[in-house]
């Protein structure tokens, strides 16, 4: 969500108990790949907003191998509620074998911004 130019911006407010906001972060091998899943989850609401990281560089052990390969990180902003059927759509338009989904809660942050999160994935 880009800042207006209403005024100053507000200070990071806490979140409340009970807030679901989470990111998700997915791997994809290539840039059209990344693009193609990112529109698919703001089309379908399943994501407020996602984050397209070019270039990120990833070691990981795969069948007993060390693999160095270069992906692209999707960033995604969601609701906990939302995440099964993301992943879902995920992994049906992923090409990797075993994807990367996993979900991290969002501790703090502007009432506003998690508030803009919640009604467009509601």
């Amino acid at each position: 969500m880009e800042p207006t130019q209403e005024g100053p911006l507000e200070e990071p407010e806490s979140v409340i108990p009970g807030v679901e906001a989470i990111l998700v972060l997915i791997t994809c091998a290539t840039s059209q790949e990344a693009e193609r899943i990112a529109r698919e989850l703001v089309e379908q609401r399943l994501a407020a907003c996602v984050n397209v990281v070019p270039h990120v560089r990833s070691l990981f052990s795969w069948e007993n191998a060390l693999c160095v390969e270069e992906e692209v990180l999707l960033v995604v902003k969601t609701r906990r509620s939302r995440f099964r059927q993301l992943a879902v759509s995920v992994r049906t338009l992923h090409s990797y074998r075993v994807p990367e989904i996993i979900a991290l809660p969002i501790v703090e942050g502007s009432a506003r911004y998690l508030k803009w999160i919640d009604d467009v994935t509601s």
